[in-house]
């Protein structure tokens, strides 16, 4: 299956200055190669940024009100540790505000879907499926979070935001966000796992919450919203996405994976029974999905040169059928879309920019059917291991089901 979304619209069209290219670094990786530290007083310059840590590791999290309460990026080691996010230093630095995108970069950022479709709240009713007319709701574009708590591992978000989706129907919102970071027994806890002394880590959670505060009930007839979270993370050329999926029948589950820009070239991508392998390098636009029937409650990334394994897990429901479709068309499925998606940025036409580079790992939740008053709940938990191979290969065969030589020799 060959989704259509913003981006088919896109090869056509100049690329916007949202972000610039970087040439490949002798150490594979595209992009600025720069210390946590680094990060932070750069953005320090600019914008409110504060600092997630723990005494009784070296972990820190980044985290900025001023762009809706995004994780920034993240470090295993102190601020002299490498900076695990992707963040748009051009961007940012020019002060400047894109009423339709601001690609600040960030682990892990607040959005909503679906993104298309005659539900769709990125275009406003009755206007072109395309990128002119693509504008990212402002409340989630352009507007700060308000920081309602704080304290030494976590900061509470609150923000009250009104969208309305292309078929005119208004929703009202409350959002509570809460960014958390993770002590190693919680790390424990949740993947079911035991971390060996010799490897450094870095875990935190986004708890998204969403609470019906209009007058009207949310109903699949008019459409219904969904938390979408987006992580945005360094490429490599060594750098290669895993998503463990459901095996089985074709006939019975849909395709193991939906394409979006095109048809992904095999040399990009491979899937097994079990598992999805995509590149993460930054050189070639693509996209991909996976479906409520197919998805796992986790997936990742491995960076062979950088030795860093690199886990998202969610909130999936077990009986949860119905996830929103962002595809730019009027739907005749609107509430069988993906619940994980990868993107993996380049070019937009040969000789061209890219947005970053960068590669996404994204996670979405059920389709948000609440009463007055009622709210739904996501977690997007992010973890980074570095270490000696062999203990992040003990640590990938736990948590994502497959050996990292397999990862390594997929694509």
């Amino acid at each position: 299956m060959v989704a259509t979304t913003l981006a088919t619209a896109l090869g056509n069209i100049v690329r916007p200055s949202w972000g610039f290219a970087r040439e490949t670094e002798p150490d594979g990786h595209t992009g600025n190669v720069t210390t946590f530290g680094e990060d932070v007083t750069f953005v320090r310059r600019h914008a409110k940024v504060i600092v997630l840590s723990n005494p009784q590791s070296q972990a820190r999290v980044a985290v900025c009100p001023d762009m809706q309460g995004r994780v920034l990026t993240s470090s295993a080691a102190g601020d002299a540790g490498a900076s695990f996010g992707w963040i748009n230093h051009e961007l940012i630095a020019s002060g400047k505000n894109n009423p339709q995108f601001n690609a600040f970069g960030g682990e892990d950022r607040f959005w909503l879907g679906p993104e298309g479709g005659q539900f769709g709240l990125y275009f406003k009713p009755g206007k072109p499926f395309d990128l002119q007319n693509w504008c990212v709701p402002k409340p989630i574009n352009e507007e700060p979070f308000e920081m309602a708590q704080r304290q030494k591992n976590r900061a509470l978000f609150r923000k009250k935001m009104h969208v309305t989706n292309y078929s005119g129907t208004r929703f009202d919102i409350d959002l509570r966000r809460e960014i958390c970071l993770l002590t190693a027994e919680q790390i424990r806890t949740a993947l079911s796992v035991a971390l060996a002394p010799q490897v450094s880590a870095v875990a935190f959670q986004s708890d998204n919450r969403i609470t019906n505060i209009g007058t009207s009930a949310w109903e699949k007839r008019s459409g219904l919203p969904s938390i979408w979270i987006i992580g945005m993370f360094r490429p490599s050329t060594s750098a290669t996405v895993v998503i463990p999926i459901v095996p089985g029948d074709e006939d019975e589950l849909g395709p193991a994976v939906r394409h979006y820009f095109g048809q992904v070239p095999a040399e990009r991508l491979t899937t097994t029974k079990s598992h999805i392998f995509f590149r993460g390098d930054g050189m070639q636009r693509g996209k991909i999905g996976v479906s409520r029937k197919r998805a796992r409650p986790v997936m990742g990334s491995y960076d062979a040169r950088s030795e860093v394994l690199t886990v998202v897990q969610y909130t999936l429901p077990r009986k949860a059928t119905d996830y929103v479709n962002s595809t730019l068309e009027i739907q005749k499925a609107p509430y069988d879309g993906d619940v994980v998606n990868s993107y993996n940025d380049g070019p937009l036409e040969p000789g061209g920019q890219p947005f970053g580079p960068f590669f996404e790992l994204e996670t979405s939740s059920l389709a948000a059917k609440l009463k007055p008053g009622d709210s739904m709940r996501h977690v997007h938990r992010t973890f980074h291991f570095q270490g000696p191979k062999q203990h992040l290969d003990a640590l990938s065969k736990a948590v994502l089901g497959v050996e990292l030589k397999e990862i390594e020799e997929s694509l």
